[in-house]
């Protein structure tokens, strides 16, 4: 069975090409425009990884839903999908002139399985998908 992947970013145009790579390399994908509708999708269709935009709704919006997702909280609505990788796919460094990363002594961010900026090497998105899928 195909593994399944959600992308979560309001550029729609973005969002179809990464579906289109992603399904030539044997992947499903479901597609959501907003970190809103991306929490709801994500709830609904149980995707096996999850690639997030930052600045959607708000300059914050994906690391907050980062933050819903990977809650701690036992009664969290998201605690039966808070494992699910999440990378996290923005140009918020290049808008904010903010460096962030998964290097310890940068701008950390919790329980994010990988951080890569736009414009994304394709090649190097699917190793990394790959590499968290298994």
């Amino acid at each position: 069975m195909a593994k399944k992947i959600l992308i979560v970013d309001d550029d729609k145009d973005l969002v179809e090409s990464l579906s289109q790579v992603l399904q030539s390399r044997g992947y499903e994908t479901a597609a959501a425009y907003s970190a809103a509708e991306g929490l709801k999708t994500l709830l609904a269709e149980k995707p096996d990884l999850v690639i997030l935009d930052v600045m959607m709704e708000t300059d914050t919006a994906g690391f907050e839903a980062a933050g819903q997702i990977r809650s701690a909280r036992p009664f969290s609505r998201y605690r039966d999908v808070r494992t699910v990788p999440l990378i996290i796919l923005t140009a918020i460094g290049q808008v904010t002139n903010s460096r962030f990363s998964l290097d310890p002594g940068d701008s950390f961010l919790p329980g994010v399985n990988a951080f890569l900026t736009k414009p994304v090497d394709l090649d190097e998105l699917v190793q990394k998908i790959a590499a968290l899928l298994g």
